[in-house]
């Protein structure tokens, strides 16, 4: 599942203003207990919380941490509280939240296959990020992030390779939307013949020109929070 959006500590962000949000929270946590077993994986494709720090995000991943199996966390673009791989992991070793785990160059082995994945970037015609500085400068800064997530990407499924797992891949970005392509994502799907993609980050009217289903061999899945009606969508 994508785009938890907890606002635990922040209960002024809640996301409960929007259509189909409403008590969004404790539904997750009911369609959780539900259906995850303590030993599954669960995958959050960014856009767990909208704490600004990891102080702020604290109660989000205390309800995440109580929850049933081991939790794969990545970043979403409103995921202000992400820093350091160390940061991070310190973080949460000092707070005694064992069970949830960065995604960020690297890969985790369930069964015979990889949890692969990166955030990604924007692809989205009109969703431009401001960096106030001018078009030129904006769109090297574009690039060089871009590049960035490539790279991350191809990092987490070389290590799926060495490993010799099968890879999934999760982003928080579509790589595909609407016809508007992300050809460096893709370009590192197709080396690695990654066959499953999950991503999150629509929301409402956007569904209905996510991509899903096959698409040059491989199969786009859909899972922001809001999409999957806050149930987890069984990956394997």
């Amino acid at each position: 599942m994508g785009d938890t959006h907890l606002a635990l500590g922040v209960p002024e962000k809640s996301m409960e203003i929007f259509a189909g949000w409403q008590n969004y929270q404790s539904r997750i946590a009911e369609n959780w207990q539900r259906i995850i077993k303590p030993d599954d994986m669960i995958v959050l494709a960014g856009d767990i919380s909208w704490g600004m720090n990891l102080e702020q995000a604290k109660p989000d991943f205390a309800f995440l941490n109580h929850l049933a199996g081991e939790k794969i966390i990545l970043k979403g673009n409103h995921d202000y509280w992400w820093g350091s791989m160390k940061k991070m992991t310190d973080f949460f070793q000092e707070n005694n939240f064992n069970t949830l785990h960065i995604l960020h160059n690297n890969c985790y082995a369930y069964e015979n296959f990889a949890i692969c994945g990166t955030r990604g970037w924007v692809n989205i015609p009109n969703e431009v990020s401001i960096f106030e500085k001018s078009p030129e400068q904006n769109m090297i800064h574009h690039q060089k992030i871009l590049a960035r997530e490539q790279q991350r990407l191809r990092v987490s499924l070389q290590e799926a390779v060495q490993k010799n797992l099968k890879p999934i891949v999760f982003l928080h970005y579509p790589p595909v939307y609407w016809g508007n392509v992300n050809q460096l994502m893709l370009e590192v799907l197709h080396d690695f013949h990654v066959t499953d993609c999950y991503y999150g980050h629509l929301h409402g009217r956007t569904h209905a020109r996510a991509t899903k289903g096959y698409e040059d061999d491989i199969c786009y899945h859909l899972i922001s929070g809001d999409y999957l009606q806050f149930i987890p969508e069984k990956v394997i």
